[in-house]
């Protein structure tokens, strides 16, 4: 596969015609050295024209990722991305490590990982949008983090293998998660981690629910395993080990609807008389963070 080829074809998504205008807008920032302050909130201070600021994020909505903080302007983004940061925080070590991360939305747990002070950051994501609101922060942060244009089918002919690779949220997007598990498995090095965050049902059987249409009124979910059969898909895939890092359930203080997305978040998603299902009957949303280990002996 021809990276640079798909990485011209997908640089003209960024004329596109609802995509050109915040392009611009971000161009017409001025240019300015900040402060950065990593914690739950990404904070931004310097001196720079607020309302422009202001006027351009608010153009980039919907903010699913964050929250951040630019100067006056706070963006209370749908989900609180540190209550996930903060669970997986104990399980990682990034320092001097290549990290990737699948998925990567508008980059906020990347500019999170920048404390650890890793050796190379790569963000990959096909969304023009997503990859806009990076620009839009980074114009502030003047981070080395690297944005690509890219899916996790792009990630084994990349020209960089990694040691620590995140892939929050995607897996249950996929049609054939033991593939997409492989691709994961020929981004690493010879020997490396993915720390994977995905739903699962209660069971003891391996076996997964597969909706008829969709999921919490999310149509492109397809399938959603037990652990047993979580870990199955794993060692399918070729990885040695499987470890469970911690389970949770998403409730209404980590996803809920703010001012700064448009239409409908977790609420309208769950049965309005029985918050322990979908509103299509199916068990409701919950996540496993677990560690699976590459460590290629030859």
């Amino acid at each position: 596969m021809n990276l640079e080829n798909v990485r011209k074809e997908r640089q003209k998504w960024m004329t596109w015609k609802n995509i050109a205008p915040l392009r611009e807008a971000i161009q017409n920032l001025e240019d300015v050295t900040c402060k950065l302050t990593l914690g739950d909130i990404v904070k931004i201070s310097g001196d720079f024209d607020e309302k422009k600021s202001y006027e351009t994020a608010r153009m980039l909505m919907p903010w699913r990722k964050g929250p951040f903080e630019i100067g006056e302007t706070f963006i209370d983004s749908e989900w609180k991305s540190y209550v996930k940061y903060n669970l997986l925080r104990p399980y990682f070590d990034l320092k001097d490590k290549r990290v990737a991360d699948i998925g990567c939305n508008n980059g906020y747990y990347m500019f999170r990982m920048q404390e650890d002070k890793p050796k190379s950051l790569i963000g990959f994501d096909p969304s023009p949008l997503y990859k806009t609101q990076f620009d839009f922060i980074n114009h502030f942060v003047k981070s080395d983090i690297v944005y690509e244009l890219l899916g996790v089918e792009h990630l084994e002919f990349y020209e960089e293998k990694f040691d620590t690779i995140f892939c929050l949220g995607v897996l249950y997007h996929r049609s054939d998660p033991v593939a997409m598990l492989k691709s994961l498995y020929k981004g690493l090095d010879k020997k490396g981690e993915v720390i994977l965050d995905t739903f699962y049902i209660d069971g003891k059987d391996d076996m997964a629910l597969c909706p008829e249409s969709s999921y919490s009124k999310i149509p492109n979910i397809y399938f959603v395993p037990t652990i047993k059969a979580l870990k199955n898909w794993c060692l399918r895939a070729g990885f040695d080990d499987f470890e469970v890092l911690q389970t949770s359930v998403t409730d209404g203080n980590e996803q809920r609807k703010t001012e700064w997305i448009e239409g409908q978040s977790l609420e309208d998603f769950l049965d309005p008389h029985d918050n322990s299902k979908t509103v299509e009957g199916y068990p409701a949303p919950q996540r496993v963070y677990a560690r699976l280990i590459k460590d290629k002996k030859q």
